[in-house]
């Protein structure tokens, strides 16, 4: 049997984190640090285009901004700043989930536990802080799916998506070739990184994806859906797919084998 791999994104994906956990966490972090910030939710939206929450606080750290917490503007002081700010951000959040207050999405326990019964490694590739990643992955996932499944995240690599490093790592450190591989995300930058990286991408939408382009995806849905609970609603089935409410192991199969396909006739060309 070929060895396969199923790689979900963690932010939006295994979670709808964004809105009430992270910007929630973000702010309180600011608050605390007597920054004059305080995003919005229309605010965070196009904060999500950037990879990495490091990087969207630094990003976002004007002159103006320094100056008027009384903070310094150097180098060094702008990194000693963003790397307190994000490890109290990330405390914040781990609170948030360890609490119980960011459920898991429809579909996803399901669909691991069912993929990891067929012998397919399971993992999750984000740009977000492991110990972030960590905590969400407990409250998701099942014991058996907690015990085997491989984390790639924060600065496991220089450059974060929409770049493919990340999954490029995950499927060499899974021993996996791209091709064999399942990535689930649910942004425009996670698509791009994953297809970039030559896997096989399902999108499922997220409160701020919905709607957006998805280029290269081989299938879109609202979510991974289950069969007695939320359905799953496809927006794009370029495989023509017959789904009935969620997203199964077979239908990723399908689309793996046609992905295969794909690839054995570009290299005969």
């Amino acid at each position: 049997m070929t060895r396969c791999a199923l790689v979900f994104d963690c932010d939006g994906v295994l979670a709808d984190t964004e809105k009430d956990g992270h910007r929630v966490a973000f702010n309180q972090a600011f608050e605390e640090f007597n920054l004059p910030l305080n995003w919005s939710s229309a605010d965070y939206g196009p904060l999500l285009e950037i990879g990495g929450g490091k990087e969207r606080i630094r990003a976002n750290l004007s002159p103006q901004v320094l100056a008027a917490a009384g903070r310094g503007d150097t180098p060094d002081d702008v990194d000693e700043l963003v790397i307190a700010l994000h490890r109290r951000k990330t405390e914040l959040y781990r609170q948030m989930v360890d609490s119980g207050q960011l459920p898991g999405r429809s579909g996803v326990a399901r669909l691991a536990t069912e993929a990891l019964g067929k012998g397919w490694c399971i993992a999750v590739a984000s740009t977000s802080a492991p110990e972030s990643v960590r905590s969400v992955v407990e409250h998701v996932f099942p014991p058996a799916v907690v015990e085997v499944l491989q984390i790639f995240a924060g600065d496991i690599v220089a450059k974060k998506k929409p770049a493919p490093d990340i999954y490029l790592t995950a499927a060499r450190e899974l021993g996996v070739e791209v091709e064999n591989c399942v990535a689930v995300e649910d942004s425009p930058i996670g698509c791009a990184s994953a297809v970039a990286a030559g896997m096989t991408t399902v999108i499922t939408e997220s409160q701020y994806t919905a709607g957006e382009p998805f280029e290269g995806a081989a299938l879109v849905v609202s979510e991974l859906g289950d069969p007695a609970g939320s359905r799953a609603v496809v927006h794009a089935n370029p495989a023509e797919l017959s789904i009935s409410g969620a997203v199964t192991l077979a239908d990723l199969e399908q689309l793996v084998q046609n992905h295969q396909q794909t690839e054995g006739r570009d290299t005969a060309r």
